[in-house]
């Protein structure tokens, strides 16, 4: 079956799924690609400060029934060769409490199958797996990945996460290791930190070429088993990443 939709989750508070969403979503979309980024983040909501201006309706305003999709859309990269879409979470605990029901969570495959029919690939920023969201998350999309922040609390996150993960019936297809210099025994790949380690003006990935970028397409491709067609000054990254995971 073919991959259009990834739900990236955070094994633990602070994982940093919502900059590798971001991330992932721009090296797609510099590739010629439309691509989405939903936020299922409810607690966090990251994603909203990637956005200037307005978040009115945000996703939760979509998994709650009241709006479509479409309504709560933001454009993040004007001048790529393809597009990129984030669907912000932005709301008052009111209605965060409404997206978190079991209706919005049955709510969730529709919303994505909805996204998916706009897009070539969708991401979803995901918490961990402890709310009616990410259950939805997980089990709604394609692939799951899950994305493991440096040191003990991270491996011993990622335990109970893909034991959430079996609980519910999805897979963890993918495990990321964030901020990491190289891939540990337990993950599939690594990201290594970025200079920049705030909210960047636009992501990384958009125009950068080193081996953050590389290691941001290598888990693009990973993700949606699609090859990444854009050049680099160095491709050593990214090809010891395919080659990890072929």
């Amino acid at each position: 079956m073919e991959t259009t939709t990834a739900a990236l989750v955070g094994v633990a508070g602070g994982a940093g799924a919502t900059r590798l969403a971001t991330e992932t979503a721009a090296v797609l979309a510099r590739d010629g690609a439309s691509v989405g980024v939903f936020d299922a983040a409810f607690a966090t909501q990251g994603l909203s400060q990637h956005v200037a201006g307005r978040i009115d309706p945000d996703a939760t305003a979509v998994l709650a029934g009241d709006t479509n999709p479409s309504a709560s859309r933001h454009d993040l990269a004007s001048d790529a060769a393809g597009d990129l879409a984030v669907y912000p979470a932005f709301a008052p605990f009111t209605r965060l409490a409404e997206a978190k029901t079991t209706g919005a969570a049955r709510r969730f495959e529709t919303v994505l199958d909805d996204l998916a029919a706009e897009h070539d690939y969708v991401l979803v920023d995901t918490p961990p797996v402890a709310a009616n969201q990410a259950v939805a998350a997980v089990t709604a999309s394609d692939a799951v990945a899950a994305v493991v922040p440096p040191g003990d609390r991270g491996v011993d996150s990622l335990q109970r996460v893909r034991g959430r993960l079996a609980d519910v019936g999805a897979d963890c297809d993918l495990v990321v290791a964030n901020r990491h210099s190289e891939t540990p025994p337990d993950a599939d790949l690594a990201v290594p930190a970025h200079d920049e380690t705030g909210i960047p003006d636009a992501p990384v990935a958009l125009d950068g070429t080193g081996a953050f970028t590389e290691a941001v397409a290598a888990l693009a491709e990973s993700l949606f088993d699609e090859s990444i067609g854009v050049d680099f000054d160095d491709d050593s990254v990214l090809d010891a990443a395919r080659e990890k995971l072929a």
